[in-house]
């Protein structure tokens, strides 16, 4: 369960995601934290410039496996505006990251698309655990939520 000690993470990768999207990319932003709290990575949506592998929730992942032991990394948790998508679950799990907390759903942002008449991404969105089912994942979590849909509806013109 996200308490309260984790909204000020969550926080911040609604403040990535708005960045991303000042800069012309998808509003999109995550934060890595390591078991004692401390904020190892963060990035926020890179794919406009290009690279369509360009996730923040993907380069936290390669950050880590360069950088943190195994037992860190299981340590850790990813904080992110939106659920990871089947890419980044997979490198998610692959390198053996911890929890995973999110804002939004996959099945959120799905629904926000298809009310906003934007055509579906080219990879179907999927929820974490039916691509990684022994991550730990929580979310969405309400109080921001909408604060999100607002940045994705700005993106897409809706």
């Amino acid at each position: 369960m996200v308490n309260a000690d984790e909204l000020p993470y969550l926080r911040r990768c609604v403040e990535l995601a708005a960045e991303a999207l000042r800069v012309g990319g998808e509003p999109f932003g995550s934060v890595l934290v390591g078991a004692d709290g401390t904020v190892l990575a963060e990035d926020h949506n890179r794919v406009a410039w290009g690279d369509r592998t360009r996730h923040p929730e993907f380069e936290p992942t390669r950050w880590s496996a360069a950088r943190l032991s195994p037992e860190e990394r299981a340590a850790a948790t990813v904080y992110t505006s939106g659920e990871h998508c089947p890419m980044c679950a997979a490198a998610h799990a692959w390198v053996g990251l911890g929890r995973i907390v999110y804002v939004a759903s996959s099945a959120q942002l799905a629904a926000w698309l298809t009310e906003w008449g934007v055509p579906a991404p080219p990879v179907r969105t999927l929820p974490v655990q039916e691509i990684a089912p022994g991550v730990t994942v929580e979310g969405p979590v309400t109080e921001l939520a909408e604060e999100v849909r607002g940045l994705h509806r700005r993106f897409h013109g809706a």
